[in-house]
């Protein structure tokens, strides 16, 4: 007679993987299970520290402000975030009174900027300092502050948007009489000069007085605008340690 055994339950081919199985689907749960606690852990790549009538200001847009703030004349002193934040804010406020038709207008050309940057390179204190007029100096210039020819590039097209737009809002209208130029020629610009220095003709330094006196006014039509917006705006500033400073409490408008 013959017959064929089976094997016990128990031993069956089918449960000699069994703890080879167990153990993979062990590993891939603990994989699954951090992976899991990975994703459930937020992290933060940006976030915001100021709201302007709506539109957020991020840490980044911080960051990359204060970086950029080496290529404003400075008197030495090292730009603060504090700084930063005042200058974005203000810079905000004009650009959501810039119309989309005027902004096109406002536009500089390639031209423009690339000249902006020449003069950079050649004036900037600190562009002097580095030897910026080199491209050699240039360029280890931008590495070393953590710049780049593009956002360099972006930044200086949107300031001079927003410098063109002041001018073309303030400086139309405002005259400076011949009376304004010639008291400003004797109580101001003649003083400065010591006994026996030769001071300069009314006639040959006139322009440059009218410009001075109109630069006056527009700054002054400027701030007050500024402090406008500032008080009929809504500004929150949601970073504690940037409000704490109370520069952005003073009402002071500053320069974008």
């Amino acid at each position: 007679m013959s017959f064929s055994r089976k094997l016990p339950y128990a031993c069956s081919p089918r449960m000699f993987w069994a703890p080879a199985t167990f153990a993979c689907v062990f590993c891939c749960g603990l994989l699954l299970s951090a992976q899991s606690a990975t994703e459930s852990t937020p992290v933060v790549l940006d976030r915001v520290v100021a709201v302007v009538n709506g539109r957020a200001i991020l840490s980044s847009d911080l960051r990359e402000e204060t970086l950029l703030s080496v290529l404003e004349p400075s008197e030495g002193s090292a730009e603060t975030p504090q700084q930063a934040l005042e200058r974005l804010i203000s810079r905000t406020l004009i650009r959501q009174q810039i119309r989309e038709e005027d902004a096109r207008l406002l536009e500089p050309s390639p031209k423009e900027i690339e000249d902006r940057i020449g003069e950079i390179r050649k004036e900037l204190p600190i562009c002097v300092r580095e030897n910026c007029a080199t491209e050699e100096g240039w360029n280890a210039f931008l590495a070393r502050h953590g710049l780049t020819e593009g956002r360099v590039k972006a930044y200086l097209r949107s300031r001079m948007q927003v410098l063109r737009f002041i001018e073309m809002r303030f400086r139309q209208g405002i005259q400076i009489s011949p009376q304004d130029v010639e008291t400003y020629y004797r109580n101001t610009l003649v003083p400065q000069y010591q006994p026996g220095q030769t001071v300069p003709q009314l006639s040959a330094v006139a322009p440059r007085i009218e410009e001075i006196l109109l630069q006056q006014q527009v700054n002054a039509m400027f701030s007050g605008w500024l402090d406008s917006l500032r008080k009929q705006g809504e500004i929150e500033v949601l970073d504690p340690a940037l409000e704490a400073s109370g520069i952005l409490s003073q009402g002071g408008a500053t320069a974008p």
